[in-house]
């Protein structure tokens, strides 16, 4: 039966591309890509999972190019229907990639960014025993997280990073199967890749199961002259298996005969067989043989992690399987019609679950609503909202910073029995401590499989921080490796859906290598992950520190991502009535939340003492409050964002002296100061008349002849795009070169940030009486 089912997966993946590219119009005449020849080297190992091995429980990566794979199973299984697959890469269609947010179908993990996928399975798997040994989720059973990986798809660095982090937590339940068809996107596989591959594993303590050999082939090398044969295919290069394949039997035969000559059992073995049947020995690898296959796959029964490399041939099926040229071929029209025919699929009749089968219709179904995978129903699970309790700052005393707020708030929060406290899981890439998320550890404990005390506590060794580690902790410690925090918060953040158990992740890094985790970020919120991030210290602000620590250009990101808020608060009581919304943010459903990124600084800065008021929380977490309110006659806006608030603050006082009505804007989110005058706008492009965004009504409290000056610790686009909201000139203050090391002091003058640069572009935009000085 799994044949059958096999047979119908090839045709339908097959068509669907098909379908998209030569049936279905497409007014600007452009090819959707092919990826047949991706999709049928996945069909037998495919089938063979989720018709034949995998449980409900069980979690699924599918590799990006296998999705017209995916998506005819789940057709046939009843969880997709024949007009998104008619779409297949339309408007509202099924995706290319599976897609988590985007398709209707059972999809597990969004994949597409290649490595990404893969590697979120091993995530997956720690914050699934994570979520165990904390004592939830135990109604249901444990699932494997599985990733269907092609072998050009291990050339990600990403991959050995998560294989490496996953070693150093205890890593279970997880596998890879590795589809290896030894052919990446433009070429043909270099020799000696799969001994490197298994031996990665190996040394990372995983199991290795290699599926090479077909059974027909296993049966020819136990003929007389088998043993040549096998030798011959161990030797033979890939470039030369692949042409092979897509020549066909006439071709094996010469060159068999040519490189192992007259050798009587090899030349009978040889002989006994028709070019057809030699063709389909010599393609019989372990990836094709559903037999094999089960029998692998069935036959594990511990809870280590296992990678299954098996021997594919891209296209196998398809009349282009083997060329080097297939990975975005397609069989044109021709082809199709021949091997429609031999498929035995009528006309008009592509999408007919049992056609060009031998089965009927009805023993099909029989078959599929049998299926284990299919039979629990929805896969997807929900958790409620936890409610959210009052952050309160704590007494101003002194000068402090962003950061060290941050950990004085997640401090008192651990110290607090509100239940979303038990629920928050921070993590960070091996700079908890430089992050100040040293409190909440020493409160919370770090997470461990089985309890390890400090040593150094217990050698009577002074220490700031003492950390016990054990099954209770909620702190997950990560190598330096920011691509790894970025996949562990999406894990963390897809653990209601997946697991049923709702958490909170929060992760810290150094901010400027928000970039070297940035495609992992954007994957997370594409998966609509929810987390916070803390990203600190932050620019120039961190001085000394030299230009290597000094990001520029995260602001802009923040603001470019979707499903990502973003702040940037200078004073801990903006951090805190910003961290009481993210809580609540990050559990909203659907669009109504998403993830929060905090751009925090370690630069000390003297606290306002005020109240905070409903109406002040409110313009915080909608991007910003008057600081010091404009007069009728506002002339210059100084218009601040985080670290560089003295400055704006100072540079006003002085102005007052020259100028009337001088006011200060303070910028809590330049992100969500645009999205909601995008918003607008985009209404009023459509006929609507909104009620104004919040920047709107901040910024029509200034007369047009009001000049902005705007100065950020960033780059200044930031902000600069203020002016466009209501008409105002703007001089925009920013950073755009790289930082070095330096005082405060020093590099806000060498960069145009301090005080005396504030007063020189007033004066600019708003030419009057000269300042002093």
């Amino acid at each position: 039966m799994l044949a059958e089912v096999e047979r119908k997966v090839l045709w339908l993946s097959a068509w669907m591309i098909h379908h998209a590219n030569h049936v279905r119009p497409n007014e600007d005449g452009l090819k959707v890509g092919g990826h047949q020849a991706s999709s049928a080297s996945m069909a037998s190992i495919m089938t063979a999972l989720y018709c034949g091995v995998l449980r409900p429980e069980d979690r699924v990566a599918v590799k990006p190019h296998a999705s017209p794979v995916f998506h005819a199973i789940q057709y046939l299984l009843g969880n997709q229907t024949r007009a998104q697959l008619e779409r297949f890469r339309a408007l509202g269609g099924a995706q290319s990639y599976p897609s988590r947010t985007k398709d209707a179908d059972d999809v597990d993990f969004s994949t597409g960014s290649v490595g990404l996928g893969a590697a979120q399975t091993i995530f997956a798997s720690l914050v699934q025993d994570y979520v165990r040994l904390h004592g939830w989720g135990g109604a249901r059973p444990e699932g494997r997280m599985i990733a269907l990986v092609g072998d050009a798809e291990m050339d990600e660095g990403n991959i050995y990073e998560a294989l490496l982090e996953g070693s150093r937590h205890g890593l279970r339940n997880t596998w890879w199967v590795i589809d290896y068809n030894r052919q990446s996107l433009d070429a043909v596989i270099g020799e000696g890749v799969n001994d490197k591959i298994l031996g990665t594993f190996a040394t990372m303590g995983w199991d290795v199961v290699v599926l090479k050999y077909g059974r027909l082939q296993q049966a020819a090398f136990a003929e007389p002259g088998g043993e040549a044969l096998r030798a011959w295919i161990d030797a033979c290069p890939n470039a030369l298996y692949s042409a092979l394949t897509f020549r066909g039997g006439a071709a094996w035969r010469r060159r068999l005969e040519d490189d192992l000559g007259d050798q009587g059992d090899v030349s009978a073995l040889l002989a006994r067989r028709s070019d057809a049947e030699l063709a389909a020995l010599m393609t019989n690898l372990g990836g094709h043989d559903l037999g094999m296959l089960l029998d692998a796959f069935r036959g594990i029964d511990h809870d280590r992690p296992v990678c299954f490399l098996a021997y594919t041939i891209k296209g196998m099926g398809l009349p282009l399987a083997g060329h080097k040229d297939n990975h975005a071929g397609l069989l044109n029209p021709q082809q199709m019609e021949a091997w429609r025919a031999t498929m035995g699929i009528r006309p008009g009749h592509e999408w007919d679950i049992a056609e060009g089968l031998r089965i009927d219709a009805a023993e099909l179904r029989r078959f599929l609503d049998g299926v284990r995978f299919n039979a629990g129903g929805p896969r997807r699970f929900a958790a409620p909202a936890l409610p959210v309790p009052e952050i309160i700052a704590p007494e101003p005393k002194g000068a402090v910073s962003t950061q060290a707020g941050f950990g004085q708030l997640l401090h008192a929060l651990a110290k607090s029995d509100a239940p979303i406290a038990d629920r928050i899981v921070t993590t960070s890439p091996d700079v908890t401590v430089s992050t100040n998320l040293g409190g909440w550890v020493g409160r919370r404990g770090l997470f461990a499989r089985d309890p390890r005390r400090d040593l150094f506590r217990d050698e009577k060794i002074p220490s700031a921080f003492r950390w016990d580690a054990g099954p209770a902790g909620q702190h997950m410690e990560l190598g330096i490796a920011e691509m790894n925090l970025f996949l562990m918060l999406s894990a963390l953040g897809l653990s209601d859906s997946l697991f049923g158990e709702r958490l909170i992740p929060v992760g810290t890094l150094y901010d400027p290598f928000v970039c070297r985790g940035l495609d992992a970020m954007n994957y997370a919120c594409y998966q609509d992950a929810r987390f916070i991030l803390a990203g600190t210290p932050s620019g120039i602000t961190l001085a000394p520190e030299g230009g290597a620590h000094q990001s520029i250009n995260t602001p802009l990101i923040g603001m470019a991502q979707p499903g990502l808020s973003s702040f940037e608060p200078a004073f801990v009581d903006e951090l805190a009535a910003i961290l009481g919304w993210s809580l609540d943010h990050v559990q909203a459903p659907g669009a109504e939340g998403g993830s929060v990124y905090l751009r925090l600084s370690t630069r000390a800065l003297e606290q306002p003492r005020r109240t905070m008021t409903p109406t002040l929380a409110e313009d915080i977490v909608q991007g910003g409050y008057w600081m010091r309110a404009p007069g009728p006659n506002c002339a210059v806006a100084i218009v601040y964002a985080g670290a560089v608030a003295p400055e704006a603050i100072a540079a006003a006082g002085l102005l007052a002296e020259h100028r009337r009505d001088v006011a200060v804007l303070a910028v809590t989110s330049a992100d969500r100061l645009f999205s909601g005058w995008r918003t607008a706008e985009a209404a009023r492009m459509e006929g609507d008349d909104p009620t104004p965004s919040h920047v709107e009504g901040l910024l029509r409290a200034l007369p047009r002849h009001c000049c902005l000056v705007t100065v950020t610790d960033a780059h200044p686009t930031a902000l600069a795009w203020l002016g466009s909201v209501e008409g105002h000139r703007t001089k925009a203050l920013g950073v755009d070169r790289f930082g070095q090391s330096g005082s405060i002091a020093e590099l806000y003058g060498a960069y145009g940030l301090d005080t005396a640069a504030i007063l020189r572009a007033a004066q600019a935009g708003s030419p009057g009486a000269r300042l002093a000085g």
